[in-house]
Parts: structure tokens; sequence; C-alpha cells
């Protein structure tokens, strides 16, 4: 398996042992935090991508920072831990772990996690919207044609509200509007140029994918004025970011993990054929 970025927040006196067992498991690359405000300055960080986050429960309420995790990095692996239970549920975490350095329990549930995770990816990317998005990409001309190709595949697949926006420059990050589906009246009042501190932006700087409630600090305008209920959006390119695809639901809480994982495989393909143009 491919090297897997594991954050672990961890209370400060049991940073060492989580770091000692950890790094020693071969593909995986540890960085440790001891606080809940620097966990979440790591995932925000553009420099830097996580694949796992494990929680120590007894840092903060893990089940309340779980569920604000969830709403802000959907695709996020979480491990929650929690030694001083016999026995627990993970809640919203993808698995929890009670004895964690015993017989290598939180490392296996991490790599079967990371495995499930990519099964979960060849499965998505077999699905007939994807396969159909697909189709039309190729046949797309030009790349406003192919911006436009991937905007309506959204659209079609249960969208209310679809755009791409171009990277313009990346320092600072500007990014202006392409193409969109949506009601002529949500087309009307669209943001064309994406604000510093909006999704779009947040989203094209981190290179990570991000979901908006209307509470949320970083969101689409629409969505933060309520008329738009979810906000989904996820970068297209990887070294090379050159736009970013946004895709919104009137009803709020809409969007699941599975509907970003069609958006990222959405984005990868129209990335792959922009570059190959």
């Amino acid at each position: 398996m491919a090297g897997i970025e594991v954050l672990v927040a961890v209370r400060e006196e049991h940073a060492s042992r989580y770091h000692k067992n950890l790094s020693m498991i071969s593909n995986f690359r540890v960085r440790i935090v001891t606080n809940m405000n620097d966990a979440y300055e790591d995932l925000g960080n553009p420099a830097r991508h996580t694949d796992v986050l494990v929680l120590d429960n007894g840092l903060d309420d893990g089940f309340t920072a779980v569920r604000a995790l969830r709403n802000k990095f959907s695709r996020l692996v979480i491990v929650l831990v929690d030694e001083e239970a016999d026995f627990a549920l993970p809640g919203q975490a993808d698995d929890i772990s009670t004895d964690p350095f015993s017989n290598g329990d939180l490392a296996r549930r991490i790599n079967r996690l990371m495995s499930d995770r990519s099964l979960e990816t060849l499965r998505a990317d077999a699905m007939p919207p994807v396969r159909e998005f697909a189709k039309k990409l190729r046949k797309a001309v030009g790349e406003f044609g192919k911006q436009e190709a991937a905007v309506k595949a959204l659209r079609d697949i249960g969208y209310d509200y679809v755009a791409f926006y171009r990277i313009d420059t990346s320092e600072p990050m500007t990014l202006t509007l392409k193409a969109q589906e949506g009601s002529p009246a949500i087309q009307s009042v669209a943001p064309k140029q994406a604000s510093p501190n909006d999704l779009m932006t947040w989203v094209a700087t981190n290179g990570q994918s991000r979901v908006a409630a209307p509470t949320d600090e970083i969101n689409h305008p629409l969505v933060k004025k309520s008329r738009l209920g979810a906000a989904a959006a996820a970068v297209v390119g990887g070294t090379n970011r050159y736009g970013v695809l946004v895709a919104c639901r009137e009803k709020p809480d809409s969007i699941s993990p599975q509907d970003v994982l069609i958006l990222e495989l959405v984005c990868a393909q129209l990335a792959a054929v922009s570059t190959r143009e």
C-alpha cells in the first residue's frame, strides 16, 4: 500500500507513545499534535496532506470534534481512540480503537480503512453516472466545452447548481467563473469572481475537498445567505491545480461522502483530459 499520511491528535502525555508505535509502521508518515487548535490548523494547511486523523477522545470532546470535522472534511478518514473504555461505538468516526497498541490494533484499522477507501473509489469510478460523464467528456470540444460537460454532468446527477471556477493566479489566489448550470435566478446572482475567504478559494489554496452548510465560516456565498442549502467543492488538477468545481443543493445536509467522492472523480477526469490537450 502507498504511504499513508497520519495526523495524530493526542494528549501531550501520550504523544511520545503514539509516535513511537505508529512510526514503526513502514507505510505510515506520522505527525503529532497535542491540541485541537493545532489539529485544525494542520488540516487546513495547504502544504500538508492528511489521509487519516487519529483523534484521542480524551483530548477534547471527541464526538463533538468528529461531527465538526465531518462537516468540513467529509472524505477524511477518522479513527477515534478511547483507551478508557472497555467498549465503544465510533459514532460519526470511521472506526474506534480502545486498545490501540495491542496486537497492532490501531495500525490494522488504519490500513483496512485505507484499503476500503481505495476499493470504494474503484467502485464509484465504475458507476453509470461517472462512466456516462467520461463518454461525454471525450466528445466535448475545447477547454470550455469540457468544463461545460462537467457542470452539466453534475447537474444531471442531482445537484441544483454547479459551477466551474478557473484559477487565474495563485499568488494571490484568484478564480473566475467560467461555466455554470442551474436556475436562471441562481445563475444571475452567483459570484463571477471567488472572494479571498470563500469555499472556492479555500479549496483551490488547500487542494482538499470541502463541504459547507449555511452556518459555516468558509462557505459559498449563496449557501451562507441561505439561497442554497449545502455546497461541496473539489479541486481540478493535482500538483498543477487549475480550477475548482462547486456543486450545490437546495436542501441542507444533503451532500454525503459518496457525493463528494463522485465530485472528486469528475474533477480527476476533467483534469486528465485537459492535461492531455
